[in-house]
């Protein structure tokens, strides 16, 4: 059965937010302030933001703030859903800098040809059409149905929304990174699980509340669950106009 799904989501009702192209690549980099070998992944996460057709995150983890810094962004939620994939993978491999692209493959968050050649590798894998756009004070959210030419495969997933504030500049005064100001990009501030989707083409509307102009959201579809999550099989992106 197909409705409409109600719930809150932080972005400017003033500000006409734009919908980014269509989206071919998802990367999630779990980073912390308190971690030396992370800034030059985050430099290298703000670089990836500019290209057109990748959604790109950064998903501050909280289990380093024991080496002499709290991370002001870190969060225990980040850090589960970087074990949740671990979980899922069958590895267990959790660092920092971590990027997972397409929720499929893992690599070290500062090592460019890796996350380029990934990227490239499954650019395919995002093959439902995914929505998002924002008008009258409403977010709408558009999944599709499972294209034919996949339709045998697995056809069930969740709607994930992330909410993001687009770059904040931190000044780090303990820890591994002391004396650092540092450039962090896209960085997630809110997880909702917005509901189910078994392949057929299905929309969600959500009311948009008014939290400043620098936020920004991010849907994806993911197979597997919230506990073990899988790969994305489609995804869309709003961006702040500011």
């Amino acid at each position: 059965m197909r409705f409409a799904v109600a719930i809150a989501l932080s972005l400017a009702a003033n500000t006409a937010a734009l919908a980014d192209t269509r989206i071919n690549g998802v990367v999630e980099l779990f980073t912390s302030q308190g971690c030396s070998s992370c800034p030059p992944a985050d430099a290298l996460i703000e670089d990836l933001a500019q290209q057109p057709g990748l959604a790109v995150l950064s998903l501050p983890v909280d289990y380093w703030d024991r080496l002499g810094w709290k991370d002001t962004y870190g969060s225990p939620v980040h850090s589960a859903r970087q074990r949740a994939y671990a979980t899922a993978r069958g590895d267990r491999s959790v660092y920092t800098p971590q990027v997972i692209v397409n929720g499929i493959e893992h690599m070290n968050g500062a090592d460019r040809s890796a996350i380029e050649g990934n990227l490239s590798q499954y650019r395919s894998s995002l093959s439902v059409p995914v929505d998002v756009s924002q008008a009258n004070g409403t977010l709408r959210i558009a999944v599709g149905a499972v294209p034919a030419a996949v339709a045998s495969a697995s056809s069930a997933a969740t709607v994930v929304l992330l909410h993001y504030v687009a770059r904040r500049d931190v000044a780090i005064g303990r820890g591994e990174n002391a004396s650092r100001q540092i450039t962090y990009t896209n960085i997630v501030r809110k997880i909702s699980n917005l509901g189910s989707w078994t392949g057929a083409a299905r929309t969600f509307e959500l009311p948009a509340e008014s939290v400043g102009s620098t936020q920004g959201a991010i849907v994806l579809l993911q197979t597997g669950s919230p506990d073990a999550p899988g790969p994305i099989i489609g995804a869309a992106q709003l961006k702040p106009a500011s």
